[in-house]
This record gives structure tokens, C-alpha cells and sequence, in this order.
């Protein structure tokens, strides 16, 4: 299970929860286990988004292992 910080506007999607659980092994399975979880996230999330793991920055490698 990974958790996930939720920033800004996004928060709105999760229920106004800033800290969430989901299931992946690697970014492309977060994000679309987020997707899954919070249907409201998608559109903001076939946009693009950038993640961070430990600090560093993730924007287009979807096999990232987390």
C-alpha cells in the first residue's frame, strides 16, 4: 500500500482528504488506482501530473518502481 499526499485544488477530488491509500507498484498503477478510487481525480490526471517519491521528481516514467 502506498500513501499519498493529495496538494492543493486536488484535494476537493478525495473528499478534502490530503492523505490517501492505494495499491500500486509502480506510477502508472498509483495513478491509476487513484483514478479508480477517485473517479473525480481523473481529468486532472490525464492532464499530467508530476509525483514525488522520497524527494525526487516523476513526471513520465510510469513503470517507476515505488
Amino acid at each position: 500500500m502506498v500513501q499519498v499526499t493529495i496538494w492543493g485544488s486536488l484535494a476537493r477530488f478525495t473528499d478534502d482528504a490530503r492523505e490517501v491509500e492505494v495499491e500500486a507498484e509502480n506510477l502508472r498503477q498509483l495513478l491509476d488506482g487513484l483514478a479508480q478510487k477517485y473517479p473525480g481525480l481523473k481529468p486532472q490526471l490525464d492532464r499530467g501530473v508530476s509525483v514525488s517519491i522520497d524527494g525526487r521528481v516523476y513526471n513520465d516514467n510510469w513503470f517507476q518502481p515505488i
